[in-house]
């Protein structure tokens, strides 16, 4: 009989998201360009320069229904993932830039 060869574990490396060399309380800057339109609100959380994009977020992503895609309630829990997002990537300040019809 042949030798089973075993297979090997490979090693994971830790991702580490967001600027790496900060002081304690330091703060870490984004913008977040929220876009409300009639038919959805969009949420695209930036770097300072807007080149690095550390998220985008839809009140389509969060709800199923299409007619629930403009409500507030689907843009309050963009605005929570959104958030959340921030929390895990290490964005503790962000600047605001709020981009709407009429």
């Amino acid at each position: 009989m042949a030798k089973r060869r075993r297979k090997e574990r490979q090693v994971e490396e830790e991702v580490i998201l967001g600027p790496t060399n900060l002081r304690e309380g330091e703060l870490v800057w984004g913008v977040a360009h929220i876009y409300a339109s009639f038919n959805d609100t969009f949420i695209h959380i930036t770097d300072l320069s807007g080149k690095e994009t550390y998220c985008r977020i839809t009140g389509g992503m969060q709800v199923k229904a299409d007619r629930d895609e403009s409500s507030p309630y689907a843009a309050m829990l963009a605005a929570q993932q959104a958030v959340d997002r921030c929390k895990v990537i290490g964005i503790s300040a962000v600047h605001i830039r709020v981009r709407g019809t009429g």
